[in-house]
C-alpha cells in the first residue's frame, strides 16, 4: 500500500477514535451531571422531609398538647373531648396535657369534660393539667382533673360560689337554689379531696367574692402540684 495512503487512513482511524472517545467522554460527563442532579434533588427532599418531620414532631398535636385558651361552654368542650378521644385511640395509655388559659364559664358542661379526664385516666393515660395567665371559677375545677397539675408562675387562680341565674315562682327558685348548693358541694368535694384546703376554709374564702389565688399559694395549700418559670 502507497505510504501516502496508509498515512491517510491512519489519520482517519485516529480521528475516528478521538471522536468516539471525545463522544464517550462528554455521555460520561453528561451522566454524571445527571447523576449529580439527581443526587442533589434526593438530599432536597431528604432535607424537606427531615424538615418537615421535625416541625411536624414540634407541634402541640404531635406531643398531645391541648391548650385550652377560651370560654368552658359545650361547643369547647366538646371540641376538646373529640382531639383527646382521636389521642387516645391513635396512642393508648399515651401522655397528654392540657394547658387552662380560660376564665371559665358552664358548670355543668365543665363536669362532662372533668369526667371525661377521669375515664381517660381510668384507661391508663396520664393526664397532666396546667395553667397559663388564669384558670378561674369551671377552669380552676378543671385544673384538678389531672395526674399532675402545674400553673405558671405568674398564673392565678380563682375560686368562687356556683352562680345561676333563678327565675320563676317561688318552689321553683327555691328548688333551683337546692340544686346550685349540691352542685357546690360537688365542687367543694373535688377542691378539698385535691388540695390540704378544709371544706371551711373554702366556704370562708369564697362567701360573696372572688378568691384570687396566686401560683405560690396554689402550690403551698396543693392545689398544684408544680409552678413553672419562676424566676
Amino acid at each position: 500500500m502507497p505510504e501516502n495512503k496508509k498515512t491517510k487512513e491512519e489519520r482517519d482511524q485516529i480521528i475516528a477514535e478521538t471522536k468516539k472517545i471525545e463522544a464517550e467522554t462528554r455521555k460520561l460527563e453528561a451522566q454524571a451531571l445527571e447523576a449529580e442532579y439527581c443526587a442533589a434533588i434526593k438530599k432536597f427532599d431528604l432535607e424537606k422531609r427531615d424538615k418537615d418531620a421535625r416541625r411536624r414532631a414540634a407541634t402541640d398535636e404531635e406531643n398531645m398538647l391541648y391548650r385550652f385558651n377560651t370560654r368552658v361552654d359545650k361547643n369547647h368542650i366538646y371540641e376538646c373531648m373529640h382531639v383527646l378521644t382521636r389521642w387516645s385511640r391513635r396512642s393508648p395509655k399515651c401522655d397528654i396535657e392540657i394547658v387552662f388559659s380560660s376564665g371559665g364559664g358552664s358548670i355543668i358542661d365543665g363536669f362532662i369534660l372533668f369526667d371525661f379526664i377521669q375515664e381517660l385516666r381510668d384507661k391508663g393515660h396520664k393526664i397532666t393539667t396546667g395553667s397559663l395567665g388564669m384558670a378561674a371559677s369551671m377552669a380552676g375545677v378543671l385544673l384538678q382533673a389531672g395526674d399532675h397539675r402545674w400553673m405558671g408562675n405568674q398564673a392565678w387562680m380563682m375560686i368562687h360560689r356556683a352562680a345561676f341565674g333563678a327565675i320563676g315562682k317561688t318552689f321553683e327558685i327555691e328548688d333551683e337554689v337546692e340544686w346550685i348548693k349540691r352542685i357546690e358541694d360537688r365542687i367543694l368535694d373535688i377542691f378539698e379531696k385535691r388540695s390540704e384546703l378544709t371544706r371551711t376554709k373554702i366556704k370562708r374564702n369564697w362567701d360573696r367574692k372572688d378568691w384570687w389565688i396566686s401560683s405560690d399559694e396554689a402550690l403551698k395549700v396543693g392545689l398544684v402540684d408544680e409552678v413553672r418559670g419562676a424566676i
